[in-house]
């Protein structure tokens, strides 16, 4: 990543301002614009999160927002309510308070004197999600939206459920954010009423996982903030970006077909990151591109953006299975439109063990999975750069009903997401699958290329679902994420089908056998064939602004152990991602971060999984230190879930604060 020192506009940065809010609160916010934006007044950028300004997001800030600053912006980096230098309390995730605050910060950018009224907002993950939420509220003055790694649907694709299945990464991140919100401001800016401000804000914050734990179904809580709900409502033009590693690209292309504002999209190999920084590579000039889209929908320059594919994808070429890469080889490739009508839909038939493309007479074939299958599933979202990415899914297959392909004579591309369909029945009330789609290389080596999951309770419906009938037979359709990947000559295709995914989803209350009536099961393949004319779009190196100054007192490490009690047979895994502790020089800020989680399950019982997290978080200064230690945990019997959670708080070693939740949830159709 080349480093950019000298702009066209010379920039200043104010370390903290507050924005002031109608109901008497204050949110802060560190602001980078060019020095002569008063003389010469600027659109501006927000971008708006809860992940503290002052420290959380530090790295990124000072590569992306000086750069867009240089070439002409005001970029606000602005803590939301509750979180960092900011008053109030955040009572939960993308509530109306949210995206109501977000309206004021829009309508007092349009009077600064250095604002030309003209504002566009940048966001990955949170920031994201709330970029595509504002824009639906329709603010005046908000034109552009550069929206990464996000959703259009709160239920089908974030961190809670996927196909209706319960995603372990719910009580995960429910964690993560009971330790970011549970830190106090810095002194240096919120001044002596720090310390009452934390205990206020320990004493309000929720555990997020017990609230989102009695929604369990799309009901009215998920619909709001999904924009799928009126994607007409979206009238400013949006980039969206996602990437084939991370959790959050089937949004993409859904959104390129039902988005009717001006709008394209990019999706790389990368995790859950800024492209210019992300890995695997390539990595890209995605702030360039950025820079080049704003100034077409904030400037008005005729550059030629609106000009842009609407898809430019980036296709995977096949590569030996490993938990984490620094590069992914393959090419990019662009799709004018999208859905685009270069992708044809093949259809591969399940027969005994077979993918064919004809149908074959087949008996009906029975699975039902060690509750230990998906123990090489990696990350749901991999996002803190460890080794996070699925393994060699032949551990996985000695537990699965598996379906391969001939061996191919020819290169075989993927474009889209494969859909299974497949007529069912099952001999308890409540069952899930999982389908992996693999690329198993000669030497037997098998790469996940893409996965979907579903409780068959949702075979119908995810607002509805009902529970089944044992020995009923049933249609269903699973979707498996989005992906561009090539399968070279040589190589086959794998269709893997497991009842259990653990620890990505949660599994069902009782080991439940499914049926597949094969004859009446098929695979739709996203093929993309060979073009006469297939010209590669081209992205710049990437670039970036100086990196932030620190001093590095303890390195990051990442680690993740499965081991099996050879005398019990519960397998754990251990994961343990500790973000080191760093000194921000420009004022002398200390802050580390550890988090920590657990799952167990033993192969023959579903009741017996467990999951528990830890997380440490500390600040200090000279003398002033704090520290939290947030804990939480999920078990399940038959009918219910139970959730506890513990945050205490301390003053050096002296503990000034605790608190404890414990909740039960009915399980329903889960």
């Amino acid at each position: 990543m080349r480093r950019v020192d000298a702009f066209a506009r010379e920039v200043e940065e104010w370390e903290n301002i507050f924005i002031p809010l109608s109901d008497g609160a204050r949110l802060a916010a560190r602001v980078w614009l060019p020095k002569d934006a008063v003389a010469a007044p600027v659109p501006a950028i927000l971008e708006y999160l809860p992940y503290r300004k002052r420290d959380g997001t530090v790295h990124r800030d000072a590569l992306t927002h000086p750069y867009l600053a240089g070439h002409g912006y005001a970029c606000l980096r602005v803590d939301m309510r509750g979180n960092g230098d900011s008053d109030g309390i955040m009572e939960g995730e993308y509530l109306p308070q949210e995206q109501d605050d977000a309206l004021e910060v829009i309508a007092w950018l349009r009077r600064q004197p250095w604002c030309t009224g003209r504002v566009g907002m940048i966001g990955i993950s949170w920031g994201g999600f709330n970029g595509l939420q504002v824009a639906w509220r329709q603010p005046e003055g908000l034109d552009a939206v550069i929206s990464l790694c996000s959703t259009d649907d709160r239920y089908a694709d974030d961190i809670h459920y996927k196909g209706g299945c319960l995603l372990c990464e719910q009580l995960g991140w429910s964690s993560t954010m009971l330790a970011y919100s549970s830190r106090p401001g810095d002194p240096l800016i919120v001044g002596d009423k720090w310390r009452a401000q934390w205990l206020e804000r320990l004493e309000r914050e929720p555990h997020l996982a017990s609230v989102w734990m009695e929604h369990l179904t799309r009901d009215a809580f998920w619909k709001h903030g999904s924009i799928c709900e009126d994607y007409g409502r979206i009238r400013v033009a949006v980039m969206l970006v996602g990437a084939w590693a991370d959790s959050y690209h089937d949004p993409v292309p859904r959104m390129l077909t039902h988005l009717t504002a001006p709008r394209q999209a990019i999706i790389g190999p990368w995790v859950h990151k800024y492209p210019h920084f992300a890995v695997p590579g390539p990595r890209i000039g995605f702030l360039q591109e950025a820079v080049r889209f704003y100034d077409r929908y904030l400037k008005d320059l005729d550059n030629g953006a609106d000009q842009a594919p609407a898809l430019r994808a980036y296709l995977m070429d096949s590569v030996p299975p490993a938990t984490q890469y620094e590069h992914r080889p393959g090419r990019w490739v662009a799709e004018a439109a999208w859905p685009s009508p270069g992708i044809t839909t093949v259809p591969l038939h399940l027969g005994r063990g077979r993918l064919s493309e004809a149908p074959e007479p087949a008996e009906p074939v029975s699975i039902c999975s060690p509750q230990t299958v998906g123990q090489a599933a990696g990350e749901y979202c991999p996002i803190w750069l460890g080794p996070e990415l699925p393994g060699d899914q032949r551990i996985e297959d000695g537990g699965s009903l598996l379906f391969d392909g001939q061996v191919l004579q020819d290169d075989l591309t993927i474009l889209g997401g494969p859909v299974l369909e497949i007529t069912f029945q099952a001999d308890r009330p409540q069952a899930n699958l999982a389908v992996r789609l693999c690329d198993v290389a000669p030497n037997g080596a098998s790469a996940r290329v893409t996965y979907g999951v579903l409780n068959l309770c949702h075979h119908t419906s995810h607002e509805h679902p009902e529970k089944l009938v044992p020995g009923q037979r049933y249609r269903a359709r699973i979707e498996l994420d989005e992906v561009g990947y090539r399968f070279p000559a040589g190589h086959r295709l794998r269709l893997a089908v497991s009842t259990a995914y653990w620890p990505l989803i949660w599994p069902s209350p009782e080991n439940a056998t499914v049926t597949l009536a094969l004859e009446e099961c098929r695979l739709l393949l996203p093929v993309r064939p060979p073009r006469a004319h297939d010209p590669a779009p081209s992205f710049a190196e990437p670039e970036a602004a100086a990196p932030l100054e620190e001093i590095v007192h303890r390195p990051a490490t990442n680690r993740r152990v499965t081991t099996i009690d050879a005398a019990t047979g519960i397998q754990r895994l251990e994961i343990v991602d500790d973000f080191g502790e760093f000194e921000i020089v420009a004022h002398g800020l200390v802050t580390g971060s550890i988090g920590r989680e657990w799952y167990e399950i033993h192969p023959d019982d579903p009741l017996s999984a467990r999951m528990r997290t830890h997380w440490t978080e500390t600040s200090r200064r000279g003398d002033w230190q704090v520290r939290t230690e947030s804990f939480a945990s999920m078990q399940a019997d038959r009918t219910h879930f139970h959730l506890t959670a513990r945050v205490e708080a301390y003053e050096g070693d002296l503990l000034v604060f605790t608190k404890e939740w414990a909740t039960s949830h009915a399980r329903g159709c889960v």
